[in-house]
This record gives C-alpha cells, sequence and structure tokens, in this order.
C-alpha cells in the first residue's frame, strides 16, 4: 500500500492508497480543502467537525444532482437508442418496399420490351 499525506484545513494527515493512485487521493483532498475552506470563510470557527459534516453534506447534495442529471441522461440515451432502433426499422422496410417495387417494374418493363419485340418483326414487313 502507498502512503499519501495530504492537508486539509491546515492540518496533515497520512492516508493509505492502492500503488498508483497517490495523485488522485491528493486532487481528492485539495478538492475537499476547498470545500472546508469555503465553508470557514462563510462560518467561522464553528469547529473542525462541524466544519467536516458541512462540506461532507455539500460533497453529497452535489452528487446528488449529479447522479440525477446522469439519471436524465441515461434515460434520454435509451429513448434515443430505441428511436434509432424504430427508424433503422423502418429504413428496413421502406428499403424492402423499393427492392419490390423496383422488381415489379422490371417485369412489367421485360414485358412491355417482349410486346415490343413480339410486335416490331410484324410492323417492319
Amino acid at each position: 500500500m502507498a502512503q499519501v499525506t495530504v492537508t486539509i484545513d491546515g492540518k496533515a494527515y497520512r492516508m493509505a492508497c492502492e500503488e498508483g493512485q497517490e495523485d488522485h487521493l491528493t486532487e481528492l483532498a485539495e478538492r475537499f480543502d476547498q470545500y472546508v475552506g469555503h465553508l470557514k470563510s462563510q462560518f467561522g470557527e464553528i469547529g473542525d467537525l462541524r466544519i467536516t459534516v458541512m462540506a461532507g453534506i455539500m460533497i453529497m447534495d452535489e452528487l446528488s444532482e449529479v447522479t440525477r442529471k446522469l439519471g436524465k441522461l441515461e434515460a434520454e440515451v435509451g429513448a434515443l437508442k430505441a428511436s434509432s432502433d424504430g427508424t433503422l426499422e423502418s429504413q428496413r422496410q421502406n428499403e424492402q418496399i423499393v427492392v419490390s417495387a423496383l422488381g415489379e417494374l422490371a417485369s412489367r418493363l421485360e414485358g412491355l420490351t417482349a410486346k415490343l419485340n413480339g410486335r416490331a418483326p410484324a410492323s417492319v414487313n
């Protein structure tokens, strides 16, 4: 296990983390320290525990909002995917209709060509 020393509200804390996660843990601690600093600037010295709890609640509020937005985006992606699937099926059906119509047209053209070819020699004499 790796060891990292982070500073929150001017106090150093030695933390353990997985190898390779040191920078990430340091960044998280710095971001948390910003919340603590912001609250201290608003409320002054109201106690470390109270400030920490308030910072945790602020973070959880933000996380809740992000989770809500993520759920909404996932629903939109699902709707778009379903719409896309429907569009693809509709496109396949349209292609089948076009292929069928072209087949019928080709048959009719062949019939007309046969009739014209059948008449052309008779009218040439």
